[in-house]
């Protein structure tokens, strides 16, 4: 993975950069510096597609860690919050477990899918909070009634919560069983907030309070607001910021070394049990210097250790400054994309590709790299996309062709809850009769088709691409990989209306055998000619090509974007 222009250009005909000396730059890029291959990325993680869990809200594969008693007079299990039309949102912990997801292992893998995120694995607080207005249905930014079923409300970030590993279940045995399926484990960390901390009635174990590897107390925040903390004097109000930030969340103090020490080395030690990728939450509201900081440490032991981060912000000029090597060299979840997807899926009969274009940047963007983007239309902390099955088909044909890594959050292969958000049933829980019923689901069922196309397909993962059209309810592009491992063109042909639509494609056609990765039909063009095509209604097809590029017009093209990247 490099954040840099080195690893994307990969020089053609003389084309060289020789700017990356950052250490958060992983080998396998440094690598490629001389190279003359053509690629997106040589990052290894580009190849994988991940499908997204909040774990406790998918399967429970262990019943007898519930805890359906924990809590007292502030209880954990289910919390229901009333909504009209009796809808229901839980705020409560609902069962789901590192057994659940390994229970469907092949499932997520049949799919198309190789890797697994899952929220934090960390321990959070045996109470539901007390402090702050109470979350209503449909609700945003109140604690109030809430627990820390999510997994975001850490009260120590090296041990795991009671409510997701079993007694025969580890989290270091969750991943190498994992891998046995041939799935890889995403974890989520944080490092810009602890638990709730303060308001409280009465001061509930856990919250406010950070704990050490060995079980110390290390940080207390006491329930006293953020002004009232007197860190200078008070070794357990060290920890924290005496200024507020998110909501009634500890703000930890990133710039003591002390905290950067704890939590970095939490990050270290998850990798030691398995992690073989982070995505950070939050990552926007932590300092530049303290990524940096991580991601040389990571990379130090794990030189092409793969990191995402939630920047929520729609201005691809700001989050792009994460994936810059001087910040770290930290990919991000691409939220312009996700808007721009947004729009045009949920009503494709009346979108425009043209849309999506704009959001592409492949050429004057202000990423370092964009082929290393993780690239998703919905996800846990805001309204499921509001799309039909024809919707969804459409979303996923464009997710899992278009340059970026693909992430898919659980039950959006059924539609589950659609257009419903956080509190309002967006984290409602999945189960596995849902599963086991979803392979007759259409969706499901083009999902699986096109994933599986892309885990086969490596212009796919990581191939340069190079748009032909992008307007109404057409797209065409290549994705074009040439490199000593690999050498294919793939022609994406998309329709995302609602009658057949015929594509003639002569712009830098290259002369050979086309085969189609879905139907397995094949095409001879010769020099000169065109290939021919007619794509269904939600259709797509993918036209590949094995072998060095031939077409010098599609060979300058492509020095053009990568120079310009």
């Amino acid at each position: 993975m490099s954040f840099n222009r080195t690893t994307i250009a990969l020089t053609l005909a003389g084309l060289f950069c020789s700017a990356c000396s950052s250490t958060s730059v992983p080998s396998s890029d440094r690598k490629q510096q001389n190279s003359n291959a053509i690629v997106g990325t040589s990052t290894p993680f580009a190849s994988e597609a991940v499908y997204f869990v909040v774990t406790d809200r998918f399967v429970d594969g262990d019943p007898s860690n519930n805890h359906v008693d924990q809590g007292g007079e502030y209880p954990t299990w289910q919390l229901p919050l009333e909504g009209p039309e009796g809808k229901k949102a839980y705020v409560g912990y609902m069962g789901g477990d590192l057994q659940g997801i390994l229970n469907n292992a092949d499932y997520i893998k049949e799919m198309g899918f190789t890797a697994v995120w899952m929220t934090p694995v960390h321990d959070n607080p045996d109470y539901a909070f007390n402090g702050d207005e109470p979350i209503t249905y449909g609700g945003a930014f109140k604690d109030g009634g809430k627990t820390g079923y999510h997994g975001y409300w850490a009260t120590n970030f090296y041990k795991a919560d009671e409510h997701l590993v079993s007694d025969n279940l580890s989290v270091s045995d969750y991943t190498a069983k994992m891998r046995q399926h041939g799935l890889k484990s995403v974890f989520d960390i944080v490092a810009n907030h602890g638990t709730p901390s303060f308001t409280m009635e009465k001061d509930l174990p856990g919250y406010g309070e950070i704990y050490d590897m060995d079980g110390n107390l290390v940080a207390d925040h006491q329930n006293l607001a953020p002004e009232d903390l007197d860190p200078e004097n008070n070794p357990l109000h060290s920890f924290f910021h005496n200024y507020p930030d998110l909501v009634k969340l500890s703000n930890l103090d990133d710039e003591n070394p002390a905290v950067r020490d704890y939590l970095i080395n939490s990050y270290l030690y998850w990798i030691s049990q398995g992690a073989d990728a982070f995505r950070i939450d939050t990552i926007r509201h932590v300092p530049h210097a303290f990524w940096r900081e991580a991601s040389d440490r990571i990379r130090a032991q794990n030189p092409d250790f793969f990191m995402f981060g939630e920047a929520f912000d729609y201005e691809a000029n700001n989050i792009a400054q994460h994936t810059l090597p001087k910040n770290g060299g930290v990919s991000v979840l691409d939220f312009p994309m996700q808007k721009a997807m947004v729009n045009v899926f949920e009503k494709p009969l009346e979108s425009d590709f043209a849309d999506l274009q704009k959001v592409l940047h492949l050429t004057h963007g202000p990423y370092s790299n964009p082929y290393e983007l993780t690239t998703f239309y919905d996800n846990h902390d805001m309204a499921r996309i509001n799309a039909t099955d024809e919707g969804f088909i459409n979303a996923h044909n464009w997710l899992f062709t278009v340059r970026g890594i693909p992430v898919v959050y659980m039950g959006s292969e059924i539609g589950f809850m659609r257009g419903t958000a956080e509190h309002a049933g967006n984290r409602n829980y999945v189960g596995q009769e849902r599963l086991d019923q979803a392979k007759t689901h259409p969706i499901q069922q083009a999902l699986t088709k096109i994933a599986n196309v892309r885990k086969n397909t490596v212009a796919l993962q990581r191939g340069v691409q190079v748009n032909l059209e992008l307007n109404g309810h057409r797209a065409a592009f290549y994705r074009v990989v040439d490199t000593k491992d690999a050498k294919q063109t793939a022609l994406v042909l998309l329709n995302k209306g609602n009658v057949a639509e015929s594509f003639d494609i002569n712009d830098f056609m290259q002369s050979g055998e086309w085969k189609e990765q879905l139907s397995g039909q094949t095409q001879t063009v010769k020099q000169g000619d065109a290939l021919t095509a007619t794509v269904e209604p939600n259709g797509v097809q993918v036209w590949v090509r094995e072998g060095k590029v031939s077409n010098s017009e599609l060979l300058a093209q492509i020095k053009y974007q990568l120079a310009r990247q």
